[in-house]
């Protein structure tokens, strides 16, 4: 369930982009009036709202966000101005040609549903002149390629429906290519978390527990190492708890010094409107404290106001 909170009559694009034309004119930007029009509207809003403005004042919104927003705030609403696909590109495309943030591309690709992500490649094509798929030939190695490109590219069942007898025999097979010999055959791994729903993969999961006295998630860390490993991990977590999952990435991107921000905006911006709701539940339950707090304490300013926005009440 979605964080995001909109008005029950929110106001007409046209008198939003208006709104936000009189907040960057004169000395200095109205940021906090920014702030409350775009935390509060949806992607098919933003989406009219930029139309709007750049029928009305020949500029892109995004251009003049750029120009009056500095910093971490400025990274978090252009991120949050794009559709669904088109940010994930963004994302995926920065993190594998400018930053060499292989982990944040990984976690991307790897939480991303079969529908989500031919719908990515097509944008992506056409926002950058390039295939996803040449990108990650060039930036990523071994293994790891591997699984990126097959879970990007195989086609797999979105549904609920599982053959318990198949997920069975998958975790056996599983079993047999990584614990139970010396060495693992990684092509298993790949094939069988790359083809499979995650639906399925949360029962293959529940099976290895149930036949080999401990989970999926255990053996992969036994087995494998390094981004091929968190690629793994990501898709096993997400077929069965994404909320946990991103979680675990929130926590773990405020612990400790210092805050790693490009993880903790990508995670709050990317699922706002999709499971935020439950991400903060499983934020609580594992770490006793609410999400809207830790982003709090580590956070400052209008980015703080910004992404608590997002986040909706502190409950």
């Amino acid at each position: 369930m979605s964080t995001l909170i909109v008005p029950p009559i929110p106001p007409s694009p046209r008198d939003d982009a208006m709104q936000l034309y009189r907040a960057f004119k004169g000395f200095g930007c109205d940021t906090s009036a920014v702030i409350n029009i775009l935390a509060h509207r949806d992607a098919t809003q933003r989406a009219y709202i930029q139309h709007e403005y750049r029928a009305m004042y020949s500029e892109e919104l995004s251009k003049r966000l750029e120009k009056e927003l500095r910093g971490k705030l400025e990274t978090a609403v252009l991120l949050w101005m794009h559709d669904p696909a088109g940010r994930d590109a963004t994302i995926i495309r920065k993190c594998l040609t400018v930053d060499s943030n292989i982990q944040g591309a990984t976690e991307v690709i790897c939480s991303r549903t079969p529908t989500q992500l031919q719908h990515l490649r097509q944008i992506y094509h056409s926002k950058f002149g390039t295939y996803i798929e040449h990108d990650i030939e060039a930036t990523t190695f071994g293994d790891h390629k591997k699984i990126l490109l097959a879970f990007l590219t195989t086609p797999r069942h979105e549904g609920y429906e599982v053959n318990r007898e198949i997920a069975q025999q998958d975790a056996k097979v599983l079993y047999k290519a990584g614990e139970k010999k010396l060495g693992t055959d990684e092509k298993v791994f790949i094939r069988i978390l790359s083809e499979r729903s995650a639906a399925h993969l949360a029962a293959v999961s529940s099976y290895y527990h149930d036949m080999y006295g401990h989970s999926l998630e255990k053996a992969v860390k036994n087995e494998t190492s390094g981004h091929f490993l968190q690629a793994l991990l990501t898709i096993v977590r997400c077929a069965e708890h994404p909320g946990k999952y991103f979680a675990k990435v929130l926590h773990k991107a405020m612990k400790g010094l210092g805050t790693n921000d490009a993880t903790l905006i990508r995670v709050i911006v990317t699922r706002t409107e999709i499971d935020m709701q439950y991400i903060k539940a499983e934020y609580l339950k594992k770490y006793r404290k609410t999400l809207n707090d830790a982003v709090h304490s580590e956070t400052s300013g209008h980015y703080r106001d910004f992404l608590l926005q997002l986040l909706g009440p502190n409950v």
